[in-house]
């Protein structure tokens, strides 16, 4: 005897699998510049300058996910359409991958990088 799809069970997805789908996006989102000595998405041709990799946290109440994520962007550049590319990619690549809708995708710019830091050896202009 069959039992309907809807008393078979369910397959629950892990909150830190959705957690790494959402960093992934970010990541690719940016132009996956996040590695040690990639420039930054936004920055100069030839800018050299360093960000971190995204992190993302999630909260997911059924199939519903709300998304935090923290970047780090090269600067100059557009920043909020970067967050705009990031929100949408976040999105697309949790609902395609994991079947989840994301309402609300939070994006933290953790920290600029600067050309001109990185050519003048310091970490901060004072």
């Amino acid at each position: 005897m069959t039992l309907p799809a809807g008393e078979r069970g369910a397959t629950r997805i892990a909150d830190r699998v959705v957690a790494k789908i959402a960093s992934q996006a970010a990541r690719e989102a940016l132009g996956g510049a996040v590695a040690r000595g990639a420039p930054a998405a936004g920055a100069p041709a030839g800018g050299g300058v360093e960000t971190g990799p995204p992190y993302a946290d999630v909260t997911v109440h059924d199939d519903v996910v709300r998304v935090r994520v923290a970047v780090e962007l090269g600067y100059p550049s557009d920043i909020g359409a970067q967050c705009g590319a990031v929100r949408r990619r976040i999105t697309e690549r949790v609902k395609a991958l994991a079947g989840m809708d994301v309402p609300e995708v939070a994006v933290t710019v953790e920290r600029l990088h600067s050309t001109h830091t990185v050519s003048a050896g310091r970490e901060r202009v004072r």
